[in-house]
């Protein structure tokens, strides 16, 4: 029987979720974890290119429509881990100077600096396994003619989560990249969080647990003691951490404040949803005339001074997955025997704030969600990432290569961020410096919706950063509450 009290209820499984869990339970509290989908299988068929990339079938199947109102269903997982299991495991700090403003390029600033994560990071570095891989010979081959010593391309090492051991395992090393290892090889908030507590009897891990609803205190409403779940079934706890995604998390507290009149009472509800990010993403294909024998492939990252938000990596594809990326119109021999001779390269460019791109909820609960986001309102972060993709494409050119791109689309969700904003003003943000939600008691974030910047890399090591910082106050403040009522003080960990 799964008692129905605890310390902290965490909503979600992945990056922030399992990092939460993980701190608190190491502190001496009680923690039910909920998770919408299931464990995955660990039977090879998440490295089944058919099955994963073009059946999409792990993916979610939630329809949403955008501003027009044109059907979509963004790439989301649900599964224990979440999108970690599925991700490219590239685990990159954000730079000091991204948690400033940037008012030119529309980027909001963060109300804490580098610093504050600076211990969370290292502690999410040494738990994740983070190390740097050599440059395989085809992509030094690339580089030294694309991107020379000396040059305004500089390549730096790629911090990656993956075990060394993938390198005796070649079809694992050839699928980790948008694929989950069946061997545990890549760092993931499973494997490298999970498995760690999983046997603490404080920890309650909840599968196929859809959450529809936040429980409010009957006496004030605007103290959430809980959650409700599909199913009907309640759960009470001294705190309740929102982990649910950039997607999920707003929908989540938008609801709990309309249902209890909060809406128009709550100055940080005007904010719900909106300065969604998603990065601007480009996938680059480089094709020479020399056969591709690359493993690993994603082991370098490529930034350059002309765009300062902006940053080029390898795709971690072999020549099947890059032969998918050829255009459709293209014989099928073809792209193969293309995809044997060519590199992928992944573009990204940080977006900034633009608080009309959002997410939020339906009129009607026969409507599906919108995501309403149009790069045009961003129009210094489109122009950057235009002359970055041709300026690549340039330096890949006059190196030998054929290019072609294909840019991500409103679906390419991987990088969802921003949209339960952190800030010190309640009248400009929706979380606090703390991860406190502002004008509520009881509720925190710790997943990406946070994230005032998208920086020029790739977010889930920032997450976890988070999520463990908030983990650690949290229980610093729950222990506090403990010794004042003068019961027993739980253990706190200092990262």
């Amino acid at each position: 029987m799964i008692p129905t009290r605890f310390d902290v209820i965490v909503i979600g499984s992945g990056a922030g979720g399992s990092a939460a869990a993980y701190h608190l339970v190491r502190s001496g509290l009680r923690v039910l974890l909920v998770e919408k989908g299931r464990h995955l299988p660990v039977d090879g068929s998440t490295l089944d290119v058919q099955r994963v990339v073009h059946a999409g079938e792990f993916l979610s199947r939630e329809r949403w429509v955008d501003a027009r109102g044109r059907g979509l269903v963004p790439e989301e997982h649900f599964n224990v881990g979440g999108k970690t299991k599925w991700y490219g495991a590239a685990l990159l700090r954000f730079a000091e100077h991204e948690f400033e403003p940037d008012a030119p390029h529309g980027c909001r600033g963060w109300p804490i600096g580098a610093s504050a994560l600076a211990p969370y990071y290292r502690e999410a570095e040494q738990l994740l396994g983070v190390r740097t891989f050599a440059c395989e010979p085809d992509l030094a081959r690339i580089l030294a003619r694309a991107a020379p010593d000396g040059g305004a391309w500089k390549a730096l090492p790629m911090p990656m989560g993956l075990s060394p051991e993938i390198l005796a395992h070649r079809h694992e090393a050839q699928h980790f990249d948008g694929f989950a290892s069946a061997r545990g090889l890549k760092a993931e908030a499973d494997r490298s969080l999970l498995s760690l507590i999983r046997d603490d009897e404080r920890l309650t891990l909840l599968t196929n647990a859809e959450v529809t609803a936040l429980v409010g205190d009957p006496e004030s409403q605007s103290r959430v003691l809980g959650i409700r779940l599909r199913d009907g079934r309640e759960f009470h706890g001294r705190r309740v951490l929102l982990a649910a995604g950039a997607l999920h998390s707003p929908r989540l507290l938008a609801r709990y404040l309309e249902s209890h009149g909060l809406a128009d009472r709550l100055t940080a509800a005007r904010h719900i949803g909106r300065h969604l990010k998603l990065h601007l993403l480009t996938a680059l294909v480089a094709a020479s005339p020399r056969r591709i024998s690359d493993l690993i492939r994603k082991t370098t990252v490529l930034i350059n001074p002309r765009f300062p938000h902006s940053s080029v990596q390898p795709l971690g594809f072999d020549a099947e997955l890059i032969a998918s990326l050829v255009p459709k119109w293209v014989p099928s021999f073809v792209s193969r025997e293309v995809g044997s001779r060519a590199y992928g390269f992944f573009l990204q460019t940080e977006d900034g704030s633009a608080p009309q791109n959002r997410v939020h909820g339906p009129a009607s609960a026969d409507l599906p969600p919108v995501l309403d986001y149009d790069e045009s309102r961003l129009p210094a972060a489109r122009r950057e990432h235009r002359m970055l993709t041709r300026a690549f494409r340039i330096a890949l050119i006059r190196a030998g290569l054929v290019t072609f791109t294909r840019r991500i689309g409103l679906a390419g969700t991987a990088h969802a961020c921003g949209t339960l904003v952190c800030g010190a003003d309640p009248s400009d943000s929706v979380v606090d410096t703390e991860g406190r939600v502002h004008g509520l008691e009881g509720l925190h974030v710790v997943d990406g919706s946070i994230l005032p910047r998208s920086s020029r890399v790739n977010p889930s090591l920032t997450i976890y950063a988070w999520a463990l910082r908030v983990g650690d106050l949290l229980a610093r403040e729950l222990a506090a509450e403990a010794a004042s009522r003068g019961k027993f003080s739980v253990l706190t960990h200092v990262a």
